[in-house]
């Protein structure tokens, strides 16, 4: 199979496409044939040599999602057939033509989404619902404040908490993807090109989905009102805070930690089955159907375009997800 691969850490020159042996299935595993996989942060973080995959996933080979079709199955699987569309997270080496998972972790991609949109669904969707549901305790009626809300995760996240009844607030760099991401659920645009996001939050929020990390940690705490959730996804901005704490305790605050790519095997499935029998029925590939969720996809790119996809990120250029697609 052909796979990308991370030859060094370091700049998107080390990134080449090699030959390296099909993965076999062992009991209760399905082989995948990839045929598209989507870019995460992650993925650069490693290329730098800053976040190594999890023991037991390929420490060379990138990408947490994939979507393609059932190859091969190995011992007792009883949830898939050789032929089924599927996609779903991994620890690493989705970014390679075939991939081996647990039957219980992959998904059922769902009907009328091509398997390009189907790529840019697991990491943001999952992480998404897992942040404002399981670790933030959305409610109906609440606001909710979503940092970065044009990216992959943002722009899930927004949906997904709009469908729920909250109001959302969502932040970014740029006026333009603000005006985009009204269209996926988002309320309320704070433009932080210029200045920051303490001042345009005039009424607090009940949940905050940080990716942002130490730079936006006291501001976040602030703008949390009484009984307030934070959960923390990133660190874009750093992972050191200067904040006083006393704020946490006057306002009875939660701050909540939470991370995909190290999740065992147990927490994956679980997931993953809850995702699928609460979120997936509301993929209905109908522009008319104002309630369906949709996958938003900003870039296609060839995996022989890895590279470039990598500096779009990096300059933080795209909408949405960066999909690549073996051809």
């Amino acid at each position: 199979m052909r796979a990308a691969v991370y030859t060094a850490a370091g700049d998107v020159d080390v990134i080449r496409i090699e030959h390296r042996p099909d993965p076999e299935p062992g009991p209760r595993q399905v082989r995948v044939r990839v045929r598209a996989s989507a870019l995460n942060r992650a993925d650069l973080l490693q290329r730098r040599g800053r976040y190594a995959a999890p023991p037991g996933w390929p420490q060379d080979i990138p990408g947490l999602e994939y979507a393609g079709e059932v190859e091969a199955l190995g011992a007792d699987v009883a949830r898939w057939g050789v032929g089924d569309q599927v996609m779903g997270l991994v620890g690493g080496g989705g970014q390679a033509e075939r991939v081996v998972v647990h039957e219980d972790e992959a998904m059922p991609v769902p009907h009328g989404l091509t398997l390009t949109d189907a790529a840019a669904i697991p990491e943001a969707f999952l992480t998404g619902y897992d942040a404002l549901l399981t670790r933030g305790q959305l409610r109906a009626g609440e606001r909710v404040l979503i940092h970065a809300v044009a990216s992959g995760v943002g722009t899930a996240a927004a949906q997904i908490a709009h469908r729920l009844g909250a109001t959302v607030l969502g932040t970014s760099r740029s006026a333009a993807k603000l005006a985009r991401a009204r269209e996926y659920g988002l309320d309320l645009g704070i433009d932080t090109s210029s200045a920051g996001f303490r001042d345009a939050v005039r009424e607090p929020v009940d949940l905050i989905l940080d990716v942002l990390g130490g730079g936006a940690f006291a501001v976040n705490l602030a703008v949390l009102g009484p009984h307030g959730r934070l959960v923390m996804l990133g660190f874009l901005t750093g992972s050191r805070a200067d904040a006083d704490l006393d704020v946490v305790l006057r306002k009875r605050l939660t701050i909540v930690g939470t991370v995909m790519r190290t999740r065992s095997l147990p927490e994956r499935a679980l997931l993953a089955q809850e995702f699928a029998e609460r979120m997936l029925p509301l993929f209905i590939a109908r522009e008319e159907e104002p309630a369906a969720l949709r996958p938003v996809v900003g870039l296609v790119l060839p995996m022989t375009e890895l590279a470039a996809a990598h500096r779009a990120m990096e300059a933080s250029e795209t909408f949405g997800k960066v999909v690549l697609v073996w051809s």
